[in-house]
């Protein structure tokens, strides 16, 4: 699935019911984080896409995408990693792992490109090289992806609604305060100018 709906499904996720109210804004962005972090292994696309006419071009996105963060012991790692940043927080490092597995999930339901390749999940290397897959696997640009997307956005706007946050607290408060306060026009009808 795309960055896009990772990072929106780990920050609804950072909102679970009877959790959420224990963590701040550092944790969500934590949980968000972490929702995000498999996909740093796909740091060698550009490097893959710059060298693709050379005589011995880079390999590193085929190589190494999928791979290196999409497994077991990486989840931990980057649960262990947003529990620290989130000052020890055990909340954090559970949803942060939850969050983790859930990109791998999605990318194993969703994550088909448009030519046919499907990405295996090797989730239990480096210990064996044996990947999951799913042979309905749903390409990239899907319907049903896309309803996913749809669905954690109606989500982020319901929690905007009722808790006057969104993910973009993550990148800045002012900004997130504008949206918040664009979403309250668009849903909630508010006096103008005093009038009822």
């Amino acid at each position: 699935m795309s960055p896009v709906t990772h990072g929106l499904l780990s920050w609804v996720l950072a909102h679970t019911p009877g959790v959420a109210p224990a963590i701040d804004r550092r944790g969500r962005a934590a949980i968000t984080i972490a929702g995000l972090a498999p996909d740093l292994d796909g740091f060698g696309y550009p490097f893959q896409l710059l060298t693709r006419n050379n005589a011995e071009p880079l390999d590193w996105f085929t190589r190494f995408h999928h791979h290196l963060a999409h497994n077991l012991l990486a989840t931990i790692v980057i649960a262990a990693l947003a529990c620290a940043w989130a000052r020890g927080s055990w909340r954090v490092a559970v949803l942060a792992l939850i969050a983790a597995n859930l990109h791998m999930v999605c990318d194993l339901i969703g994550a088909r490109g448009p030519d046919g390749n499907q990405w295996p999940i090797p989730y239990w290397q480096p210990f064996s090289d044996v990947g999951w897959v799913w042979t309905g696997q749903w390409r990239l640009d899907s319907w049903q992806n896309l309803v996913i997307t749809l669905s954690a956005l109606a989500l982020s706007v319901a929690i905007a609604l009722r808790h006057s946050r969104t993910p973009v607290e993550i990148a800045s408060m002012r900004a997130d305060h504008g949206v918040v306060a664009t979403i309250r026009r668009w849903f909630r009808r508010t006096p103008v100018d005093g009038q009822a």
